[in-house]
């Protein structure tokens, strides 16, 4: 492991793996930087089940690692018992940041405040046993409206090299991703067949080949639950193989969090009106 600062984002540690004791972890849908939502949140997520003590997020994380919203994430994660918050790195990301970062720590978890670590990619560990795939990135529909090299960045798309490394050591239990599949909830077909937010024709054909990326993964890993965001909707299929894709909501909403059982891998999700006590 290694300390440092590079490109004005904290190096606070790296590391080469992680083999956690966890039975339960949180898993967390994209949160856009939205420090009141973590605020509402992470409380809740204690009153729910004060015991669990890892966030798995997909993505979408969005503060940018050397700030007040990352010192707002570290508060109420530890004030929740929250030991490490590891993410799986979306496209609304501060690549300008973490990319030089990684680099300089290729293969490795950065961990980029006192709890949260950006993990590359991709990235296996296990949990309880578990093997876990981490692969991030994504395609931005909306980069027509976005700034290269302020708030959108090449680097969050997923490449070749990439899915090949995930694929290339085999079976895990559990992947996640920011990205959706293909084989995706009913809800994010609906969402992708109807282009609510009439997104151009060229980033749509970025996305779905993105989309293709990850099915190849899943369909290579073979796994038994496979988390995605990125599509602000929840919803879930259970597919003829066995396997279940599950999408989880953005900030605000429903279905934006949940647990993960690491033994029997069933999931549930965080009661909505919990979070609005």
């Amino acid at each position: 492991m290694k300390n440092g600062l590079l490109h004005d984002m904290k190096l606070f540690e790296t590391a080469t793996r992680f083999n956690l004791p966890d039975e339960r972890v949180w898993l967390v849908g994209d949160l856009h930087g939205n420090a009141g939502w973590i605020q509402t949140l992470l409380p809740a997520m204690r009153r729910f089940d004060p015991t669990i003590r890892t966030i798995l997020q997909v993505g979408d994380y969005g503060f940018d690692h050397d700030g007040r919203g990352t010192q707002t994430v570290d508060f109420w994660a530890r004030n929740a018992g929250i030991e490490r918050v590891l993410v799986t790195l979306g496209n609304h990301e501060a690549w300008g940041k973490i990319t030089p970062a990684q680099e300089a720590a290729p293969g490795q978890p950065i961990r980029a405040s006192e709890l949260v670590w950006l993990l590359p990619r991709p990235f296996r560990f296990t949990i309880a046993g578990r093997e876990v795939l981490s692969l991030g990135g994504a395609s931005s529909v909306d980069k027509a409206f976005r700034t290269p090299g302020k708030d959108w960045f090449e680097d969050e798309l997923i490449t070749e090299e990439m899915e090949n490394a995930a694929i290339a050591a085999g079976a895990a239990d559990v992947l996640l991703t920011h990205e959706s599949p293909v084989d995706a909830a009913p809800e994010v077909l609906a969402i992708i067949a109807s282009n609510p937010d009439g997104y151009p024709p060229e980033a749509l054909a970025i996305s779905a080949a993105q989309r293709e990326r990850v099915q190849r993964v899943s369909n290579a890993v073979r796994p038994a639950l496979h988390f995605h965001g990125h599509m602000h909707t929840y919803g879930s299929i259970d597919l003829d193989n066995g396997r279940r894709a599950v999408s989880l909501d953005r900030d605000t909403r429903a279905g934006n969090a949940g647990i993960l059982d690491m033994k029997t891998l069933t999931f549930e999700t965080l009661p909505h009106d919990l979070r609005r006590r």
